[in-house]
């Protein structure tokens, strides 16, 4: 792979994440709007809600065999553009199983789209020989600030969910095409490795041992997936119960409790913006491990927060220590098991919506049972425990050569 090759791979992937962070945001944002549109009961709702990431979740298992068969890059190539019209489905309907149809496609075109986004990241990543992983996530976060600005606008402006969906998916959708010309695994880690064998094949043999040949063991996975979940937890109780939190507990206006989310979208992009940086200068246990001590020190704030300009340093806190727990922990995943690397991202991505499935009803149940502030502590101790887990991460020079030399890209940019 020519250095211009991986220049073109990490700039059409960069796109693709930035595509997805769109098209995310402009779906969970508007999500009253498509209750009214369908007439969705709110005791409805939640079933709706939760099928997303259930099938986001079957999605990513489906992606685990295709990898065995295709490229990383030809799953990617056919599930963002599922992704989008998914989406125009969705504002495109009237009928209720019009809702059920597009939502469960999106759903599952999600998780195809999320394992092989990120297969091609920590293959990238692992030709490049430093770390990018952080740049991909942070290219989703301002398309997450871009897509839910759009469905801001369009709530204001009361425009139809059809009428602000279209335009986005007329230009992200030729571009997203375009830009999938370009998508590119790392040599010898994804796709075709040294024999012209399919990098994947294999996968979902699981053994206890994953010395030989970097063979995939759910057991030595088992850290890493208790990271990803405690760290969605965590990002999915900021997402569903920060405005809650700040009006009800802190006694803010309306107004300023949409304020929190925002914040923490912003501080992710930063964060994400600057954390490969401090990969490379720190390694990525000392990187993983401060963040966990800095979004475990603001829900700490937010608990014991006074009142809302607190709670919000709290938040803003949050945004910075988690925005670099996620890519580093599938940044891990790969190099950990060389010869099944793309199986062990899509396994991995499985409990991303294990933990934002878990987050939103577990912080709810504990502050009606119990109060709010007392469940902030929950999700604390949970992003604490990756301190335990952080050993994962492994030291700095396994983290990409898997006992493999890396590969020469000292002028890729």
């Amino acid at each position: 792979m020519t250095d211009a090759g991986l220049r073109h791979g990490r700039a059409s992937l960069g796109l693709s994440f930035g595509v997805q962070g769109v098209a995310f945001a402009l779906l969970v944002t508007r999500i009253p709007a498509i209750q009214d549109q369908y007439g969705i009961s709110d005791g409805l709702l939640p079933v709706f809600l939760a099928a997303v990431p259930i099938l986001a979740g079957a999605g990513s298992v489906v992606t685990e065999k295709l990898v065995a068969r295709v490229r990383p890059s030809v799953v990617l190539r056919w599930a963002q553009p599922l992704v989008l019209l998914a989406l125009l489905g969705v504002g495109a309907g009237r009928e209720l199983w019009h809702a059920a149809v597009a939502l469960g496609v999106f759903g599952m075109a999600v998780g195809a789209l999320d394992a092989s986004m990120n297969m091609l990241g920590v293959s990238l990543q692992r030709a490049y020989g430093r770390s990018i992983m952080t740049g991909f996530h942070a290219a989703f976060s301002l398309g997450g600030i871009a897509g839910a600005s759009l469905a801001w606008a369009g709530a204001r402006w009361e425009v139809s969910l059809l009428a602000s969906y279209l335009p986005v998916v007329a230009v992200l959708l030729p571009a997203a095409l375009v830009g999938g010309r370009w998508y590119t695994e790392g040599k010898g880690v994804a796709g075709k490795g040294a024999e012209g064998t399919e990098a994947g094949a294999g996968a979902g043999t699981d053994v206890d041992s994953g010395s030989a040949g970097g063979a995939l063991s759910f057991k030595l996975l088992l850290p890493l997936c208790l990271i990803m979940t405690f760290a969605y937890i965590g990002d999915s109780t900021v997402s569903n119960w920060s405005a809650k939190y700040l009006q009800d507990v802190l006694g803010s206006s309306e107004q300023l409790a949409t304020v929190p989310y925002n914040v923490y979208m912003v501080t992710t992009l930063l964060g994400r913006a600057v954390g490969d940086l401090g990969v490379r200068r720190f390694g990525a246990v000392a990187v993983v491990r401060g963040g966990s001590l800095l979004a475990a020190g603001g829900f700490a704030v937010v608990a014991v927060a006074p009142g809302a300009w607190v709670g919000m340093l709290g938040f803003t806190m949050l945004g910075f220590g988690l925005c670099v727990i996620v890519p580093q922990t599938f940044a891990a995943a790969g190099p950990m098991f060389p010869g099944h690397s793309d199986a062990a991202v899509a396994r991995l991505n499985i409990f991303n919506y294990v933990g934002f499935l878990v987050g939103s009803p577990l912080v709810g149940a504990l502050g009606d049972a119990w109060s709010y502030r007392g469940a902030m502590l929950v999700p604390m101790v949970l992003v604490l425990a990756t301190l335990v887990y952080a050993r994962a991460f492994g030291p700095e020079p396994a983290r990409y050569g898997g006992g493999h030399e890396r590969p020469r890209t000292a002028d890729v940019g």
